[in-house]
């Protein structure tokens, strides 16, 4: 007799786990589409790539340390 790997083990314990499932699948697709919406839809609206207007590594170093600077100085 061939003795199963704790990870075949795990694994299968899993998909059965999700086969069986019924209230829990839809609540998986409802948390699918959330990360979907956040990462794919509002990230980019409301974090813009400001670095991205600069080519070198050094331009982007200034700009970072002047904001961090000007944004000290403001309270």
């Amino acid at each position: 007799m061939k003795k199963e790997s704790v990870l075949w083990k795990v694994f299968r314990f899993y998909v059965d786990g999700f086969r069986n499932m019924t209230v829990g699948k839809t609540l998986w697709c409802i948390i699918l589409l959330k990360l979907v919406i956040m990462f794919c839809l509002l990230k980019p609206v409301f974090f813009p790539r400001f670095l991205g207007q600069f080519d070198t590594r050094a331009e982007k170093e200034e700009y970072v340390s002047s904001e961090l600077v000007k944004r000290a100085i403001i309270p």
